[in-house]
């Protein structure tokens, strides 16, 4: 694909863009959008992609989230969220999806379950960072990072503990 044609498909999914912003910025109530699905935009897997818009919960305005699964259902009824057939299969498609991001994390098999969850997030980015960072591999990362967390970690522990 030259680059005259590839500068044309940016403007068009661009121009899409625009479009679909400003279809939710119609939906602000006093300034804010309120809880409830925004448009997304993206496109089709294939040879021939094609522009799509969908109904989906926008993580970054965390206003918008529904906070139970109740609100959930109420937010969720006009594409079938009601139905608990409906509810089932997407809490199933979560967790595997959710259970697949955890068992592809290359760093996964070298963080310990008893670390707090902060620590193990901040092992991940740092372990990943420094190997792109310095172009080695997760392996040689987490040997060289690990060591130190452990320690920290073992520390904290013994800060917090009773005292006898």
């Amino acid at each position: 694909m030259s680059e005259a044609e590839q500068d044309a498909k940016q403007a068009v999914l661009d121009a899409k863009q625009v479009e679909v912003d400003g279809i939710n910025e119609t939906r602000k109530v006093s300034g804010a959008f309120p809880k409830g699905t925004l448009l997304r935009m993206g496109q089709t897997r294939g040879k021939n992609p094609q522009i799509v818009t969908w109904e989906a919960f926008d993580e970054s305005h965390p206003e918008t989230l529904p906070k139970d699964m109740s609100e959930f259902m109420d937010l969720t009824a006009k594409q079938g969220g009601k139905e608990e057939a409906n509810l089932l299969s997407w809490l199933i498609d979560g967790f595997n999806s959710a259970q697949y991001t955890g068992a592809s994390d290359p760093v996964a098999e070298f963080v310990e379950a008893s670390w707090p969850e902060d620590i193990q997030k901040n092992f991940r980015m740092a372990v990943k960072n420094y190997a792109t960072a310095t172009g080695s591999s997760i392996e040689d990362a987490a040997a060289l990072i690990k060591p130190g967390i452990v320690k920290a970690v073992e520390a904290k522990k013994v800060a917090e503990a009773p005292k006898a």
